[in-house]
Formats: C-alpha cells, sequence, structure tokens
C-alpha cells in the first residue's frame, strides 16, 4: 500500500470521531491551510489534522505514530523559519482552537494553542488587563511564549514566558500532561524556552497585570540622513529608560509605498498617563520629525499597529543575534548596510532588552539571555520571488558584517533554517545540556524535532 493510500485510509478511520478536519492534497481548503506567514516556505504535508480539541491533538499525534511519519505542530504558523509545515508529513494544525478566558478577578487568563494575541489582548482588554505579548497582534501565543517573548510590556512585566502560570501539554507518547511550578516542575522549567521541543502546548495559563485600555505610545519617524543622531539618542535614551518605558530603534522604508528610506524609534509607556508624558518628552521634543505619532492610544491598538508592516504571504529571511552595547561601529556599519537594502520592506531592528526581562537569572528557566542590551534583527522581506536571491544575500552579508560587534547568544525565535554549526545550541547556552536531559525523558526518540531542535541526550 503506498504512503498516499495509507494516510487516506487512516484518515477516513479516524473522521468518524474527529471533531476537526483532515485536509488531504486534494481536498478543498488545503490549499489554503498549508501555508504559513512566511510565503517564502511552500510545503506540502500528506495530511493536515486541523483539530478542533485536546482529544483531537491526541489523536493526530496517535495517527503519526502509527503512519510513521514526521509532524510539524502549527499554532499561529508565524515562525519564520516555517517549522510549522512540513513536507510529506502530517501538520498538526492548532489554529481552529482559539478560545480565550479571563479571570478578571484573580487576573489571569487562559488561552487555548491556536489563539493569537490579538485574540488574547481583546479579551484581556475588557478588564484593563494585559500581559507582555509580541509586536505584531497576529503572531501566536504558544510559539512566542515558549520560545522567550520580547514585547512592549516586558520592562515593566518580564518576558511572555516569565508570566506563564501553567500549560497543558500533549506529549510524543500522546499523553495529556498539567505542566507548572508544582506539576512537573522540570518540565516547566524547560518549556519557558524551550520551544515546542517537550510537546503540544494546547492551552497556556498566564498572570495578567493591570494595563490599559489606554496606554501612551507609537513611531517617531525621521529622514534618513539623521541616522546616526537617530541611533545615538536611542543609545543615550536607553541607559536610564524606567520599566515601564520600552524603545525599539530601526532604519527601515516608510510604510506609505513611497519606498523611502527612514529612521524610526517606537515606544510604549504602560504607566499612568503623567509619567508617560513626561517619559517619552524628550523623543517629542528631539531632532525634527517627519512623523510624530507618540500619544495616548488603546493597548489593543499599539499590538496591532505594526501588523501591516509583516503581510501574511511576504517572503521573508532574517538574521540575528544580541548586542550587549550599540557601540560607535555598530551604528556605523548598520548605516553602511542599510543603505544597500535591495526590498522596500526590509529593515534593521534594534529591540531594547531592561528591566523585568533583565533581572530573572539566566538559569531559572531555560530562556538564558537576561542580560541588558539589544536584540539585532536583519529583516529582509519581500513580494517578488525573483528578488529571493539578492534579498537573502543582503541579510547574509548585513549580518557577518555586524558579527564583530554581537555578544554571545542568539533569540531562537528568531532563528532560521540555514544556520552553520549549532545556532540552537548556542541559543540555549549553559542552559542547552539539561534541556537535552528534560528531552531524552520526554521525548528520546525526538518525535518533535520539526523545531529549532533540541536533540535529546544519549
Amino acid at each position: 500500500m503506498s504512503s498516499i493510500t495509507s494516510v487516506a485510509s487512516a484518515a477516513a478511520d479516524l473522521s468518524a470521531s474527529f471533531g476537526g478536519q483532515l485536509l488531504k492534497p486534494t481536498d478543498e481548503g488545503y490549499e489554503e491551510a498549508r501555508k504559513v506567514h512566511n510565503g517564502l516556505v511552500d510545503k506540502r504535508p500528506a495530511l493536515i489534522a486541523r483539530c478542533r480539541s485536546v482529544a483531537d491533538v491526541v489523536d493526530a499525534v496517535a495517527l503519526v505514530i502509527k503512519l510513521g511519519l514526521e509532524v510539524a505542530v502549527r499554532g499561529g504558523g508565524h515562525n519564520v523559519a516555517g517549522r510549522a509545515t512540513i513536507d510529506g508529513g502530517i501538520m498538526i494544525d492548532l489554529s481552529p482552537m482559539r478560545g480565550v478566558h479571563v479571570d478578571a478577578v484573580g487576573k489571569t487568563v487562559r488561552a487555548q494553542g491556536g489563539a493569537t494575541w490579538g485574540d488574547v489582548n481583546r479579551e484581556t482588554q475588557l478588564h484593563g488587563l494585559a500581559v507582555t505579548g509580541g509586536v505584531v497582534s497576529t503572531t501566536g501565543i504558544a510559539g512566542l511564549t515558549l520560545g522567550g517573548g520580547l514585547g512592549w510590556l516586558m520592562g515593566k512585566y518580564g518576558l511572555a514566558l516569565d508570566n506563564l502560570r501553567a500549560v497543558e501539554l500533549v506529549t510524543a507518547d500522546g499523553k495529556v500532561l498539567q505542566v507548572s511550578k508544582q506539576e512537573e516542575p522540570d518540565l516547566f522549567w524547560a518549556i519557558r524556552g524551550g520551544g515546542g521541543n517537550f510537546g503540544i502546548a494546547t492551552s497556556l495559563e498566564y498572570d495578567l497585570h493591570a494595563v490599559g485600555p489606554i496606554i501612551t505610545g507609537g513611531p517617531i519617524v525621521y529622514s534618513i540622513d539623521r541616522s546616526r543622531d537617530v541611533l545615538e539618542f536611542f543609545r543615550a535614551s536607553t541607559r536610564s529608560l524606567p520599566d515601564e518605558h520600552t524603545l525599539f530603534a530601526t532604519l527601515t522604508h516608510a510604510p506609505d509605498g513611497s519606498g523611502a528610506e527612514v529612521a524610526a524609534l517606537v515606544t510604549s509607556h504602560c504607566g499612568p498617563a503623567a509619567e508617560a508624558e513626561r517619559a517619552v518628552r524628550p523623543l517629542k521634543q528631539f531632532g525634527a520629525p517627519i512623523v510624530d505619532a507618540i500619544g495616548p492610544m488603546p493597548y489593543c491598538q499599539l499590538n496591532s499597529m505594526l501588523d501591516a508592516n509583516y503581510p501574511r504571504g511576504a517572503l521573508n529571511y532574517w538574521k540575528s543575534n544580541f548586542l550587549s552595547e550599540l557601540s560607535d561601529g555598530a551604528i556605523a556599519t548598520m548605516i553602511e548596510c542599510f543603505a544597500r537594502c535591495p526590498t522596500p520592506m526590509g529593515q534593521l531592528l534594534l529591540e531594547h532588552i531592561h528591566g523585568a526581562a533583565a533581572r530573572v537569572d539566566a538559569r531559572d528557566t531555560a530562556f538564558p539571555h537576561r542580560q541588558k542590551g539589544y536584540n539585532f534583527l536583519v529583516l529582509a522581506q519581500w513580494m517578488q520571488p525573483d528578488d529571493t536571491r539578492q534579498c537573502i544575500s543582503w541579510a547574509r552579508e548585513t549580518y557577518e558584517g555586524m558579527r564583530p560587534f554581537f555578544s554571545s547568544g542568539r533569540y531562537v525565535n528568531y532563528l532560521d533554517d540555514d544556520e552553520v554549526g549549532d545556532p540552537v545550541a548556542a541559543a540555549y547556552g549553559p542552559n542547552y545540556r539539561r534541556l537535552q536531559q528534560i528531552k531524552a525523558k520526554y521525548d528520546p526518540n525526538n518525535f518533535f524535532r520539526m523545531n529549532q531542535n533540541i536533540r535529546p541526550l544519549a
């Protein structure tokens, strides 16, 4: 019996009890379901199991084991390396599982593994509550959280994973585990940074904080000839930010479609309005911006204001590394490299990390990068396949040009597929061996390997 026939037969057997959809390549809806956010990724699973419940996920895992195929797990499908999909294997798709329940009195939220940050923020903001999420609302909560979780609130409340209370996890042998500090504590340590290596997160529970519904934030944009001044001002400003204040910098292109190169700062302050106004005043008084959109805005708007810059289906190739400082040499190199950017959708981004996110010990969670500093990202994005070679070449050349300024460590959520050496080991640093030991306990056969993979310790 051919593998195609085997998959079709097994899917037919399961369909009577399966609550979601089992999509084969010939089925209506398959072509749309197989796509992930990054249009550069074009894979064709043998079957897509679109799950509606935890029981569906358990059955899908059993089906993968029965057929002896590889598996990929999709939450939001945003991972730039496209590890939410697979050629010839089975995609377990959680995107129909987007339920969100807020306990406004206990200040917690529990959301299913297919939920996006837009889904979570919409519900929690009804109560003036929030948790650190991403900076693009269409990003899935599970992937972002389990790999780290940089976001607008991280200076005050830590990374997304620092706010995690519990996770419901389906393991490689089909068990459903409740994972928290009290239950499976070693596994709870590992999933806070270890990504999808240990199971399928069917729901995640977070602590919430009083934030919004109105915060202060937005972008301020300058002409490209002010790049050096803007980046030097950014460097000086980030030396003394209060926890409530987050500030990112970017060399990018105007969002009006003109392709004009610009230098921009993007900021958020989650504290009281008067404190926020004082904190952002130096930004608003600096230079002569083209656009100043910093001011009071709904928290949900802050988390969606960049969505249009990262459209679904655009082709993406990213490279990133941490910088402990932003030297004059690093600034000069960034400006020089950006001048060669071949795509009007490309940018160089600096995400500043400070405050609560940097006050956690490197070994307290699997995510080890707890020093103050910056995450540097080369973000090549384009729409036409004919531009792929030059855009990827620019990203790689820029990354190499910036290498002399890198500190140790990589952000695992930004790792792509073509890295040399062992970038996953480098990303986890001193925590990698313990992660390998826990991987060997919960997934000794590396069933979950279509990810930024942690190899089980033999």
